[in-house]
């Protein structure tokens, strides 16, 4: 499973450094559980853009829109061709639009209620919207427990870190990480967990081990430039996330992160002199 978007639409999802996490290991659900349970062909039938064959982790932001209306144009076509539809969920979720991701997978599922790898992207859907019981239920029926899916292992610990089971979500990464050693969309889940924890330096630590790996693509690298920014060290930040975004793109999200960890500490300086000023009293 891939990890997270980039940073610039998760930063842009919360109002506090830990609601951002938590958008992130939702949204780590997006590109990567379409190709698990037997997988999914990258190749698509109807009028589809160019960049709307592109695999779904390799669009940029600037392709979502095309990619969108030219896989929509697909779908309506033909709502039961299973490669289409699911391009077409995660390409919704990508750009935020959960509630219509979440239709297209409902009217799959109810076409093809055995399908593995179908039940394993409605249960990424309903994630999306917090439906997260429902979720675990349809991810789980995916799963084969004779031939566990490593992709499916994250996907079930990333609902678990939203519903705050920390200790069941590492566990299922690390079981991950056993099937699939050095995996850097897991080693990224779990440094978006330990972020969770507020325990910047651990997930640091799996995030730089993460885009060290082969195949670490750019929302493991926008992650990364997260959990530093959020250390205080805006310019490693910036120059992180200009590899993948533009320079302005860069320098909003460095710049949202500056006064949104400048907001929290004014709100700590108040909450401490409110605590003065009742033991005075």
């Amino acid at each position: 499973m891939k990890t997270a978007v980039p940073m610039a639409k998760g930063i842009r999802s919360g109002s506090n450094w830990k609601r951002l996490a938590g958008v992130a290991i939702v949204l780590a659900l997006v590109a990567g559980v379409a190709g698990c349970a037997g997988g999914v062909s990258r190749e698509t039938t109807g009028s589809v853009s160019r960049s709307a064959g592109k695999p779904v982790d390799q669009l940029s932001a600037s392709e979502l829109p095309g990619a969108a209306a030219s896989l929509g144009k697909a779908y309506t076509k033909n709502t039961k061709n299973k490669d289409v539809a699911l391009r077409y969920a995660n390409v919704l979720q990508m750009q935020g639009h959960q509630e219509q991701a979440l239709a297209v997978m409902r009217k799959l599922v109810i076409d093809l209620p055995q399908d593995r790898t179908v039940l394993a992207a409605y249960g990424k859907a309903l994630a999306g919207i917090g439906q997260f019981e429902p979720a675990l239920d349809a991810i789980r029926r995916a799963q084969t427990p004779e031939y566990p899916d490593w992709k499916l292992l994250s996907a079930e610990g990333a609902i678990h870190d939203q519903i705050g089971e920390k200790a069941q979500a590492r566990e299922l990464y690390r079981k991950a990480l056993d099937i699939k050693p050095n995996e850097p969309s897991v080693l990224s889940n779990l440094g978006m967990s330990y972020i969770l924890d507020g325990d910047l330096k651990t997930a640091e630590t799996y995030l730089r081990s993460a885009v060290q790996q082969p195949g670490a693509d750019s929302r493991v690298r926008q992650n990364l430039a997260l959990v530093v920014g959020l250390q205080g060290r805006f310019d490693e930040a910036e120059q992180i996330a200009s590899q993948e975004l533009s320079p302005e793109q860069a320098q909003a999200n460095v710049a949202y992160l500056r006064g949104m960890l400048s907001q929290q500490n004014a709100w700590k300086q108040l909450k401490a002199e409110d605590k003065k000023k009742a033991v005075g009293q």
